[in-house]
């Protein structure tokens, strides 16, 4: 284990728990770069792709091979040439690309036949399924450039995937691809991962990068995209590797056509493949259309999660204890926030309509995401829902975190602030300070 202390491992194998049983005869389309394949920690990746295919899911590989087509050209004396990222392939360079091809799938095959001794998949049995199964057609003459032997794909035979897939077989998808004449192309394998990820209906297109990923100008990590936005800064992206924008126009291309959510992660982080995959945080960038995150009004289903939110801060004395019925007659008060299926925070709005104020309470965050501005985010959804309600005042009480209020626009009061009904719930053995935000100003601010 790794000196990993027991109770570690429980907790990572319990909050991985949910992701075997949803990712369990999923279709993931794998693709990363020759560079991996010459990177001495090779063998430890091929070992987190057999170890995802003995949990149930249906890996499909692609691979590169620039740095092996590079590698062969020097050595026979041959130049590179492109145009627009674009390698121009002559047949020299063919041949260049056939070795470097067939030499990368052949020690994939062969890392994955030897079931990887000394790990925890020692004497597995791994069948792979390597062929013909993309068809080619050439790229033509563009910008009057001949770029002769290099191909664009025509189609994936995804009968023929999908068969090896059924049998129990991971399939190796190469950069290189068969017309119809017979003739091979050397093809993108940005291009291969996406179309066959579209053409599969693959549930995933998890793309390994070079170096930190998909970074902010300051080098900061982005977790998540939509389309419009990758293909932003596929445009604009000068910040980012030449590599990495291949990978974000590739995820960009699926997402469009139907991919629920394809992932971008960074290679050279030893299990970053695993923790991306089967961790609710993940180590990588997510470009899906779909809400990954999102804040709505609670529903009756919402309460286990709640209740495990609460217990914590209900135990330490922060807030007051609320039983489970009680969350249920107020659940219409309640905003949560859902991130992946997991309730991650909430708070309530109870609204005192005579005196346009209400109260925001049982503010709850869960700590692995205080630091990310999901308390400030709830706070401002409630003032604006109590706005909407026509409410002109917010308050809230606290024992312990009376700074924290402060510096997000509520002012000390006492407790005769409080409207009538409030006033006389109120517990004097607590002592809760008693905060009021101003929400009539703020309208006339925004106005």
């Amino acid at each position: 284990m790794n000196g990993q202390a027991p109770s570690s491992f429980v907790d990572f194998f319990r909050l991985s728990a949910p992701y075997i049983h949803a990712h369990r005869g999923r279709t993931f389309v794998v693709m990363f770069g020759g560079e991996a394949v010459v990177d001495s920690s090779f063998p430890n990746l091929i070992h987190d792709v057999a170890l995802m295919h003995a949990l149930g899911v249906r890996v499909v590989l692609v691979h590169g091979s620039k740095p092996q087509i590079e590698e062969r050209m020097r050595e026979r004396n041959l130049r590179p040439r492109f145009h627009k990222g674009m390698r121009v392939t002559d047949p020299a360079t063919m041949r260049c690309v056939e070795d470097a091809v067939g030499n990368i799938r052949m020690r994939i095959e062969g890392l994955l036949s030897m079931g990887l001794p000394s790990s925890p998949m020692a004497h597995s049995r791994i069948r792979v399924a390597s062929g013909n199964f993309v068809v080619a057609r050439p790229r033509g003459v563009r910008d009057g450039v001949d770029y002769q032997l290099t191909g664009g794909v025509r189609r994936i035979d995804v009968e023929g995937v999908k068969m090896r897939l059924d049998s129990g077989a991971i399939v190796l998808l190469s950069p290189l691809g068969y017309s119809p004449a017979g003739e091979a192309y050397n093809l993108s394998s940005h291009e291969v991962a996406a179309s066959a990820a579209v053409a599969l209906g693959a549930d995933k297109l998890v793309q390994l990068v070079e170096g930190r990923g998909v970074v902010d100008r300051r080098k900061r990590l982005i977790p998540q995209l939509g389309p419009v936005e990758a293909e932003e800064l596929v445009e604009g992206g000068k910040h980012l590797h030449p590599d990495t924008i291949k990978h974000l126009a590739a995820a960009a291309r699926a997402c469009r056509e139907g991919v629920r959510r394809t992932h971008l992660v960074e290679r050279q982080l030893d299990g970053a493949l695993l923790q991306e995959l089967f961790t609710r945080e993940g180590r990588g960038t997510l470009v899906t259309a779909e809400r990954y995150e999102d804040m709505r009004g609670a529903r009756i289903d919402d309460i286990p999660g709640m209740l495990e939110l609460l217990r914590p801060l209900e135990e330490a004395g922060i807030l007051v204890r609320r039983s489970r019925e009680t969350l249920e007659n107020e659940i219409d008060r309640f905003t949560v926030v859902e991130r992946d299926g997991m309730i991650i925070g909430c708070a309530g709005l109870e609204a005192f309509p005579d005196e346009k104020t209400g109260e925001l309470y049982c503010l709850a965050v869960d700590g692995r995401y205080r630091e990310k501005g999901r308390g400030e985010a709830i706070v401002e959804y409630t003032a604006q829902k109590a706005r909407a309600m026509g409410l002109e005042t917010l308050f809230v009480l606290t024992t312990q975190t009376t700074d924290w209020f402060r510096e997000r626009g509520f002012q000390p009061a006492g407790v005769r602030a409080l409207p009538e009904a409030r006033r006389a719930r109120y517990d004097r053995k607590r002592r809760s300070k008693v905060l009021v935000r101003d929400l009539s100003e703020e309208l006339i601010e925004d106005d």
